[in-house]
């Protein structure tokens, strides 16, 4: 679905390469998370691929084209839903979507549908300038689905919201993948990446360090312990054991039959664990 290969780019009157020699893929059907700090070339990456940035080096390609020689046709194939929303604020939820899918060639979904998938039917007919931060965000990721595209771009799409909202957000994403869609997810949020990608690359000053799925990167990098806590007079305790052979270790079963234990949990790393320890940088 995308391939990029030695991708560089400078801004006009830049002395520092916003994104250095950066190379990857991303399979159809597949949720490909972008993960860095504020400023790691994500936001940029993806204005080239969506083609607001020009005057790049190495090759982009979208859907087997490359990404210059793609005409206004391509908007109607992606969907875009920015960090920081962007709406005409004097008009109501429903004109700005109504409006956006005047724009479209093709058939476009149901606004009103839309609405209430996020939570926003009954603010339909205010104006936009009295919604909240997190009623903005969510009108302009519906707003990405408008032209039910094949691609989808998605940049910070829980930002703003309570844990309800990310919920319902986070449900229409993985639900798109089940309908076959893909997914380019550019966020500094760790948990969110490992609960919906497919695959993940660490990005950091323009280049990427690593690129894994979320699985295997815990695997590879977490500790093959199981870590118990139990009550024993009146305190929490905790022992460790290793993870290997551990039905035949006598010490772990003994504490299961004459303990009160009160959890057990293999000792996972984090992605933001493993991003800190692959390119030596916090998500700050």
């Amino acid at each position: 679905m995308i391939e990029v290969n030695d991708l560089t780019y400078t801004y006009p009157g830049g002395k520092k390469e916003a994104v250095k020699g950066v190379s990857f893929s991303v399979k159809p059907g597949e949720i490909f998370g972008f993960l860095g700090p504020s400023g790691a070339g994500k936001s940029t990456t993806q204005k080239i691929l969506t083609g607001q940035l020009r005057g790049f080096r190495g090759h982009v390609s979208v859907m087997g084209k490359d990404v210059s020689a793609w005409k206004p046709e391509y908007y109607e194939k992606i969907g875009v839903s920015f960090e920081i929303p962007n709406h005409y604020l004097k008009l109501t939820a429903a004109e700005n979507l109504n409006y956006f899918a005047s724009l479209y060639g093709g058939e476009t979904e149901d606004p009103a549908t839309l609405l209430k998938m996020v939570g926003l039917e009954a603010d339909a007919n205010n104006r936009v300038a009295h919604f909240s931060k997190g009623m903005k965000v969510r009108l302009g990721f519906v707003r990405a689905l408008l032209n039910k595209p094949d691609l989808l771009f998605l940049d910070e799409p829980t930002t703003g919201l309570d844990p309800v909202n990310g919920r319902i957000i986070k449900d229409i994403v993985l639900q798109k993948k089940a309908e076959g869609k893909t997914v380019f997810l550019t966020t500094h949020n760790m948990a969110l990446a490992d609960e919906l990608c497919d695959r993940v690359a660490f990005i950091v000053d323009g280049e990427i360090k690593l690129v894994d799925a979320p699985r295997k990167l815990k695997l590879q990098h977490g500790r093959r312990t199981v870590r118990v806590e139990y009550n024993e007079n009146a305190h929490v305790e905790t022992r460790e054991f290793d993870l290997k052979d551990l039905a035949a270790n006598a010490g772990f079963m003994d504490l299961l039959r004459t303990k009160d234990v009160q959890t057990i949990h293999t000792e996972e790393a984090t992605l933001e664990d493993i991003f800190i320890k692959a390119t030596g940088r916090s998500l700050a």
